[in-house]
Protein backbone atom coordinates (compact mmCIF):
# COMPACT_ATOMS: atom_id res chain seq x y z
CA UNK A 1 0.00 0.00 0.00
CA UNK A 2 1.42 3.00 -1.19
CA UNK A 3 1.60 5.60 1.71
CA UNK A 4 3.94 8.54 3.11
CA UNK A 5 4.73 8.62 7.12
CA UNK A 6 6.24 11.21 9.05
CA UNK A 7 7.52 10.22 12.41
CA UNK A 8 8.26 13.00 14.85
CA UNK A 9 10.04 12.40 18.01
CA UNK A 10 13.50 11.91 19.78
CA UNK A 11 16.17 9.96 18.87
CA UNK A 12 15.70 6.59 20.89
CA UNK A 13 11.76 6.67 19.51
CA UNK A 14 12.66 7.66 15.45
CA UNK A 15 15.19 4.32 15.98
CA UNK A 16 12.22 1.85 17.46
CA UNK A 17 9.85 2.96 15.04
CA UNK A 18 11.78 3.03 12.18
CA UNK A 19 12.52 -0.16 13.02
CA UNK A 20 8.84 -1.35 13.52
CA UNK A 21 8.24 0.46 10.13
CA UNK A 22 10.95 -1.42 7.80
CA UNK A 23 8.35 -4.81 6.90
CA UNK A 24 5.56 -2.13 5.85
CA UNK A 25 5.55 -2.57 2.34
CA UNK A 26 5.76 1.02 -0.28
CA UNK A 27 6.04 3.23 2.06
CA UNK A 28 8.05 6.28 2.10
CA UNK A 29 9.41 7.25 6.19
CA UNK A 30 10.45 10.54 6.86
CA UNK A 31 11.54 11.92 10.19
CA UNK A 32 11.63 15.07 12.47
CA UNK A 33 12.87 15.44 15.52
CA UNK A 34 10.91 18.41 16.56
CA UNK A 35 7.20 20.03 16.32
CA UNK A 36 8.68 23.02 14.79
CA UNK A 37 10.65 21.01 12.24
CA UNK A 38 7.79 18.71 11.18
CA UNK A 39 5.73 21.82 10.68
CA UNK A 40 8.00 22.79 7.60
CA UNK A 41 7.17 18.97 6.77
CA UNK A 42 4.16 18.89 6.54
CA UNK A 43 3.58 22.07 4.77
CA UNK A 44 5.96 20.99 2.06
CA UNK A 45 4.93 17.05 1.87
CA UNK A 46 1.58 16.89 4.09
CA UNK A 47 2.24 12.93 4.50
CA UNK A 48 -0.97 10.72 4.64
CA UNK A 49 0.58 9.69 8.17
CA UNK A 50 1.98 11.22 11.35
CA UNK A 51 3.21 9.62 14.19
CA UNK A 52 4.31 11.82 17.15
CA UNK A 53 6.01 10.73 20.36
CA UNK A 54 3.54 11.68 23.15
CA UNK A 55 6.38 12.66 25.83
CA UNK A 56 7.73 15.04 23.37
CA UNK A 57 7.21 18.37 24.28
CA UNK A 58 4.81 20.13 21.54
CA UNK A 59 3.75 17.13 19.57
CA UNK A 60 0.42 16.98 21.21
CA UNK A 61 0.13 20.88 20.46
CA UNK A 62 1.18 19.52 17.01
CA UNK A 63 -1.13 17.42 16.44
CA UNK A 64 -4.43 20.03 18.03
CA UNK A 65 -2.89 23.08 15.67
CA UNK A 66 -2.70 20.04 12.62
CA UNK A 67 -6.34 19.22 13.22
CA UNK A 68 -7.67 22.63 13.61
CA UNK A 69 -6.29 23.46 9.81
CA UNK A 70 -9.10 22.36 7.18
CA UNK A 71 -6.29 21.92 4.44
CA UNK A 72 -4.59 19.54 6.70
CA UNK A 73 -6.88 18.22 9.22
CA UNK A 74 -7.17 14.95 6.93
CA UNK A 75 -3.80 13.65 8.12
CA UNK A 76 -4.03 10.34 10.35
CA UNK A 77 -2.49 11.51 13.69
CA UNK A 78 -0.99 8.38 15.64
CA UNK A 79 0.27 9.25 19.07
CA UNK A 80 2.59 6.69 20.51
CA UNK A 81 3.45 6.76 24.45
CA UNK A 82 6.06 4.39 25.52
CA UNK A 83 4.49 1.23 27.26
CA UNK A 84 6.57 0.75 30.96
CA UNK A 85 8.03 -2.90 31.67
CA UNK A 86 5.75 -2.26 35.02
CA UNK A 87 2.48 -0.50 34.55
CA UNK A 88 1.93 -1.51 38.03
CA UNK A 89 3.63 1.10 39.71
CA UNK A 90 2.01 5.06 40.49
CA UNK A 91 4.36 7.45 39.64
CA UNK A 92 2.38 9.84 41.82
CA UNK A 93 -0.43 7.73 43.77
CA UNK A 94 -3.78 8.42 42.05
CA UNK A 95 -3.07 9.36 38.91
CA UNK A 96 -3.03 7.11 36.02
CA UNK A 97 -0.10 8.27 33.11
CA UNK A 98 -1.75 6.17 30.74
CA UNK A 99 -5.16 8.04 30.18
CA UNK A 100 -3.73 11.20 31.30
CA UNK A 101 -1.67 10.70 27.73
CA UNK A 102 -4.57 8.75 25.94
CA UNK A 103 -7.34 11.67 26.65
CA UNK A 104 -4.27 14.56 25.68
CA UNK A 105 -3.97 13.17 22.47
CA UNK A 106 -8.13 12.42 21.90
CA UNK A 107 -8.43 15.59 22.97
CA UNK A 108 -6.05 16.86 20.21
CA UNK A 109 -7.26 15.46 17.71
CA UNK A 110 -5.48 12.21 17.63
CA UNK A 111 -6.93 9.64 14.93
CA UNK A 112 -5.19 6.79 17.31
CA UNK A 113 -3.25 6.34 20.71
CA UNK A 114 -1.29 3.33 20.70
CA UNK A 115 1.04 2.20 24.10
CA UNK A 116 4.19 0.52 22.64
CA UNK A 117 7.32 -1.12 24.41
CA UNK A 118 10.41 1.17 22.94
CA UNK A 119 12.87 -1.21 23.68
CA UNK A 120 13.22 -5.13 23.14
CA UNK A 121 13.16 -6.50 26.87
CA UNK A 122 13.01 -10.22 27.73
CA UNK A 123 9.21 -9.92 28.78
CA UNK A 124 8.05 -8.59 25.67
CA UNK A 125 10.20 -10.66 23.47
CA UNK A 126 9.70 -13.67 25.48
CA UNK A 127 5.61 -12.97 25.06
CA UNK A 128 5.97 -12.71 21.27
CA UNK A 129 5.15 -8.85 22.48
CA UNK A 130 7.54 -6.90 19.93
CA UNK A 131 5.47 -8.85 16.84
CA UNK A 132 2.27 -8.47 18.06
CA UNK A 133 2.64 -4.91 18.66
CA UNK A 134 4.00 -4.54 15.42
CA UNK A 135 0.94 -5.63 13.67
CA UNK A 136 -1.29 -3.52 15.81
CA UNK A 137 1.19 -0.17 14.58
CA UNK A 138 1.00 -1.16 10.77
CA UNK A 139 -2.74 -1.48 10.77
CA UNK A 140 -3.46 1.64 12.36
CA UNK A 141 -1.23 2.84 9.62
CA UNK A 142 -2.56 1.01 7.23
CA UNK A 143 -6.14 1.89 8.44
CA UNK A 144 -4.94 5.82 8.21
CA UNK A 145 -3.57 5.68 4.74
CA UNK A 146 -6.54 4.02 3.26
CA UNK A 147 -8.62 6.60 4.78
CA UNK A 148 -6.17 9.15 3.69
CA UNK A 149 -6.63 7.44 -0.09
CA UNK A 150 -10.49 7.76 0.23
CA UNK A 151 -10.81 11.27 1.16
CA UNK A 152 -8.13 12.26 -1.49
CA UNK A 153 -10.44 10.36 -3.98
CA UNK A 154 -13.75 11.94 -2.54
CA UNK A 155 -11.94 15.42 -3.40
CA UNK A 156 -10.83 14.41 -6.69
CA UNK A 157 -14.37 14.02 -7.43
CA UNK A 158 -16.30 17.15 -5.57
CA UNK A 159 -13.20 19.41 -7.69
CA UNK A 160 -14.53 17.56 -11.09
CA UNK A 161 -18.10 17.66 -9.83
CA UNK A 162 -17.70 21.37 -8.94
CA UNK A 163 -15.95 22.07 -11.88
CA UNK A 164 -18.86 20.71 -13.84
CA UNK A 165 -21.39 22.71 -11.83
CA UNK A 166 -19.71 25.61 -13.07
CA UNK A 167 -19.02 25.20 -16.50
CA UNK A 168 -20.93 25.60 -19.68
CA UNK A 169 -21.03 21.96 -21.51
CA UNK A 170 -21.53 23.73 -24.88
CA UNK A 171 -19.14 26.62 -24.88
CA UNK A 172 -16.81 25.23 -22.48
CA UNK A 173 -16.10 28.68 -20.39
CA UNK A 174 -17.72 29.22 -17.07
CA UNK A 175 -21.03 29.71 -16.58
CA UNK A 176 -23.60 31.90 -14.78
CA UNK A 177 -23.02 30.51 -11.20
CA UNK A 178 -19.13 30.38 -11.90
CA UNK A 179 -19.54 34.51 -12.99
CA UNK A 180 -21.76 34.93 -9.08
CA UNK A 181 -18.90 33.24 -7.28
CA UNK A 182 -16.31 34.71 -9.55
CA UNK A 183 -17.52 38.45 -9.94
CA UNK A 184 -17.42 39.46 -6.02
CA UNK A 185 -14.20 37.81 -5.19
CA UNK A 186 -12.50 39.87 -8.20
CA UNK A 187 -14.42 43.25 -6.63
CA UNK A 188 -12.83 42.26 -3.02
CA UNK A 189 -9.40 41.61 -4.67
CA UNK A 190 -9.90 45.20 -6.70
CA UNK A 191 -10.89 46.99 -3.61
CA UNK A 192 -8.21 45.92 -1.38
CA UNK A 193 -5.60 46.20 -4.00
CA UNK A 194 -6.67 49.86 -5.24
CA UNK A 195 -6.67 48.42 -8.74
CA UNK A 196 -9.09 49.01 -11.77
CA UNK A 197 -11.70 46.54 -12.23
CA UNK A 198 -13.99 46.61 -16.01
CA UNK A 199 -16.63 44.06 -17.05
CA UNK A 200 -17.88 43.61 -20.86
CA UNK A 201 -21.04 42.40 -21.86
CA UNK A 202 -20.98 41.30 -25.49
CA UNK A 203 -24.43 39.92 -27.21
CA UNK A 204 -23.83 38.50 -30.58
CA UNK A 205 -26.36 40.33 -33.23
CA UNK A 206 -29.38 38.87 -34.74
CA UNK A 207 -28.51 35.17 -33.05
CA UNK A 208 -31.93 34.44 -33.55
CA UNK A 209 -32.12 34.51 -36.86
CA UNK A 210 -28.98 31.88 -37.23
CA UNK A 211 -31.27 29.26 -35.02
CA UNK A 212 -34.25 30.30 -37.54
CA UNK A 213 -32.90 30.14 -40.79
CA UNK A 214 -29.84 27.04 -40.23
CA UNK A 215 -30.95 25.33 -37.64
CA UNK A 216 -30.37 25.36 -33.68
CA UNK A 217 -27.24 23.13 -34.48
CA UNK A 218 -25.84 25.64 -35.96
CA UNK A 219 -26.45 28.01 -33.53
CA UNK A 220 -24.36 25.83 -31.17
CA UNK A 221 -21.81 25.68 -33.45
CA UNK A 222 -21.43 29.38 -33.72
CA UNK A 223 -21.51 29.85 -29.84
CA UNK A 224 -18.93 27.31 -29.64
CA UNK A 225 -16.59 28.92 -32.34
CA UNK A 226 -17.44 32.27 -30.76
CA UNK A 227 -16.23 31.23 -27.55
CA UNK A 228 -13.38 29.55 -28.87
CA UNK A 229 -12.34 32.85 -30.86
CA UNK A 230 -12.79 34.90 -27.25
CA UNK A 231 -10.50 32.64 -25.58
CA UNK A 232 -7.66 32.66 -27.62
CA UNK A 233 -7.71 36.47 -28.34
CA UNK A 234 -8.17 37.60 -24.45
CA UNK A 235 -5.18 38.68 -21.95
CA UNK A 236 -4.26 36.20 -19.42
CA UNK A 237 -6.06 38.50 -16.79
CA UNK A 238 -9.38 38.03 -18.52
CA UNK A 239 -11.92 35.33 -17.67
CA UNK A 240 -15.02 34.77 -19.93
CA UNK A 241 -18.23 33.67 -18.68
CA UNK A 242 -20.74 32.51 -20.96
CA UNK A 243 -24.03 34.50 -19.21
CA UNK A 244 -26.55 32.89 -21.09
CA UNK A 245 -28.05 32.18 -24.72
CA UNK A 246 -26.01 34.42 -26.63
CA UNK A 247 -24.38 36.63 -24.19
CA UNK A 248 -21.01 36.84 -22.62
CA UNK A 249 -19.36 38.54 -19.61
CA UNK A 250 -15.68 39.24 -19.73
CA UNK A 251 -14.16 40.43 -16.59
CA UNK A 252 -11.09 42.70 -16.52
CA UNK A 253 -9.09 42.94 -13.75
CA UNK A 254 -6.94 45.77 -13.02
CA UNK A 255 -8.21 47.17 -16.30
CA UNK A 256 -9.43 50.70 -16.65
CA UNK A 257 -12.36 52.22 -18.73
CA UNK A 258 -10.64 53.38 -21.26
CA UNK A 259 -8.34 50.09 -21.58
CA UNK A 260 -11.68 48.18 -20.96
CA UNK A 261 -12.71 49.98 -24.26
CA UNK A 262 -10.20 48.82 -26.44
CA UNK A 263 -10.49 45.38 -25.19
CA UNK A 264 -14.12 45.98 -26.34
CA UNK A 265 -13.27 47.23 -30.03
CA UNK A 266 -10.35 44.79 -30.58
CA UNK A 267 -12.86 41.30 -30.09
CA UNK A 268 -15.54 43.76 -32.35
CA UNK A 269 -13.51 43.67 -34.96
CA UNK A 270 -11.66 39.80 -34.39
CA UNK A 271 -14.68 38.88 -34.01
CA UNK A 272 -16.78 40.68 -37.25
CA UNK A 273 -13.48 40.47 -39.39
CA UNK A 274 -13.69 36.51 -40.22
CA UNK A 275 -16.62 34.62 -41.01
CA UNK A 276 -17.21 31.40 -38.76
CA UNK A 277 -17.31 27.59 -40.67
CA UNK A 278 -20.08 26.21 -39.07
CA UNK A 279 -19.20 23.28 -41.67
CA UNK A 280 -17.57 22.44 -45.09
CA UNK A 281 -20.81 24.34 -46.73
CA UNK A 282 -21.45 26.85 -44.53
CA UNK A 283 -19.18 30.04 -42.98
CA UNK A 284 -21.72 32.58 -41.43
CA UNK A 285 -20.67 36.12 -40.70
CA UNK A 286 -21.06 37.80 -37.73
CA UNK A 287 -21.13 40.82 -35.61
CA UNK A 288 -21.28 41.98 -31.80
CA UNK A 289 -22.28 44.73 -29.55
CA UNK A 290 -20.54 45.08 -25.86
CA UNK A 291 -21.25 47.00 -23.06
CA UNK A 292 -18.20 47.99 -21.08
CA UNK A 293 -18.51 49.01 -17.09
CA UNK A 294 -16.34 49.58 -14.82
CA UNK A 295 -15.94 49.42 -10.95
CA UNK A 296 -17.38 52.35 -9.19
CA UNK A 297 -16.94 53.05 -4.96
CA UNK A 298 -20.60 53.07 -4.48
CA UNK A 299 -20.98 49.54 -6.34
CA UNK A 300 -22.42 46.80 -4.32
CA UNK A 301 -19.87 44.09 -3.24
CA UNK A 302 -21.68 41.41 -5.41
CA UNK A 303 -21.42 43.50 -8.63
CA UNK A 304 -25.33 43.25 -9.51
CA UNK A 305 -24.74 47.43 -10.33
CA UNK A 306 -21.58 46.84 -12.45
CA UNK A 307 -23.46 44.52 -14.53
CA UNK A 308 -26.51 46.66 -14.65
CA UNK A 309 -24.43 49.61 -15.79
CA UNK A 310 -23.02 47.84 -18.58
CA UNK A 311 -26.21 45.42 -19.86
CA UNK A 312 -27.33 49.23 -20.12
CA UNK A 313 -24.54 50.45 -22.32
CA UNK A 314 -25.14 46.58 -24.49
CA UNK A 315 -28.60 47.71 -24.78
CA UNK A 316 -27.68 51.75 -26.30
CA UNK A 317 -24.89 49.60 -28.59
CA UNK A 318 -27.95 47.58 -30.00
CA UNK A 319 -30.60 49.90 -29.80
CA UNK A 320 -27.94 52.42 -32.05
CA UNK A 321 -27.19 49.75 -34.52
CA UNK A 322 -25.38 46.94 -33.10
CA UNK A 323 -21.91 45.88 -33.85
CA UNK A 324 -20.70 48.77 -31.86
CA UNK A 325 -19.06 49.40 -28.60
CA UNK A 326 -20.79 51.46 -26.10
CA UNK A 327 -18.46 52.14 -22.46
CA UNK A 328 -19.31 54.42 -19.93
CA UNK A 329 -18.64 54.11 -15.80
Amino acid sequence: MDGSILVVGGNDFQTTILDRLETLPACDVDVAYTPKEAQHLIQAQQPDVLILEASLVGNLDLCRQIKQQTSLAWIYCIVIADQPENQSEEIVPGWNWELAYRTAALEGGADAFLLLSLEKTEDVLSLSGWKLQNHLLQAQIQTGIRRVQIYRSMMRTNDLLSAIALSDPLTELSNRRALDWELPRQIQNARHRATPLSLLILDIDYFKSVNDTYGHLAGDRLLQLLSARLRHNLRFQDTPFRYGGEEFVIILSNTTLEEAQAVANRLNSLIGKQPFAIDANLALPVTVSIGVATLQPTDDANGVSLINRADQNLLKAKTSGRNQVVAGE
